[in-house]
């Protein structure tokens, strides 16, 4: 058996003693992290060491950051989308048991027409045209991180609201449906048809958590190969509700061991 869990941390060191807690008792073999929002030498290694994992990452101060969390062995194979080291910490791609995988952090977007939305745009096809150059459908990948992107309505508390605007834009849709036509999976969708299941509510919304006005922005992805293996997908709604926690919460998989 083999676990696979993604979080958008909003901040590495507030939610450490809830992340390592969860590691305790849920024991993922693999735990893609978002926003970790610290520079490298800030970076906990030492306490995912004493938990048993290993860790590769990438941080910025203050904003974004990415980190891979491991009990199984990996190696790095490149920590930015492009070719230059100042660009944001949004990615990490990394081999685990030879099997690919790629952690990203996907920019918010901001508003729809400005800047940051076209930002957002470019850089979703340029991941995309990454995965397609250099990957094959038919083989073991795993993309999995904080998309902010709800793809369906059933993906969102009131799709009526909010489409049309920034993470629910069709435009945004398009292009993350084009890595599913390429022959990745949802996994949690694969095993959980209905809706009402989020992992992302915005602080906000006034007892937003307590009302489920949440989105599903979060994702684990994964070729036929490796989708047809998981057998349960699920969002664990437990660390959203305890003090100080992150708005987003832990998205899991587990697949059949493939090591």
């Amino acid at each position: 058996m083999m676990k696979i869990c993604t979080f958008n941390t909003n901040s590495i060191r507030a939610r450490l003693p809830i992340i390592l807690d969860v590691l305790a008792k849920q024991g993922p073999d693999i735990l893609c992290l978002q926003e970790t929002k610290v520079q490298d030498k800030d970076f906990p290694r030492e306490a995912f060491q004493k938990a048993g994992y290993q860790a590769v990452y990438r941080g910025q101060k203050a904003y974004n950051g990415m980190a891979v969390i491991s009990k199984l062995r990996g190696n790095i194979t490149r920590l930015n989308l492009y070719d230059s080291d100042e660009e944001d910490a949004r990615f990490i791609s990394t081999r685990i048991n030879d099997i690919p995988l790629i952690n990203v952090y996907v920019p918010q977007g901001y508003a729809v027409g400005s800047e940051k939305f076209e930002y957002k745009l470019r850089w979703l096809r340029d991941l995309l045209s990454f995965v397609k150059n250099g990957f094959d459908p038919a083989l073991p990948l795993i993309v999995a991180g904080d998309f902010n992107i709800a793809l369906e309505p059933i993906d969102v508390f009131d799709p009526d609201e909010f489409r049309g605007k920034v993470a629910f834009h069709p435009e945004e849709q398009k292009i993350f449906q084009e890595f599913l036509d390429w022959g990745l999976v949802d996994v949690f969708r694969k095993h959980n048809p209905g809706g009402g299941h989020y992992t992302f509510w915005d602080y906000r919304i006034p007892n937003g958590f307590k009302r489920n006005l949440g989105w599903r922005i979060d994702y684990i992805l994964a070729t036929l190969p490796l989708a047809d293996q998981s057998h349960h997908a699920w969002i664990d709604r437990e660390p959203r509700s305890r003090p100080k926690p992150s708005d987003h919460t832990f998205l899991n998989a587990e697949f059949q061991t493939i090591r």
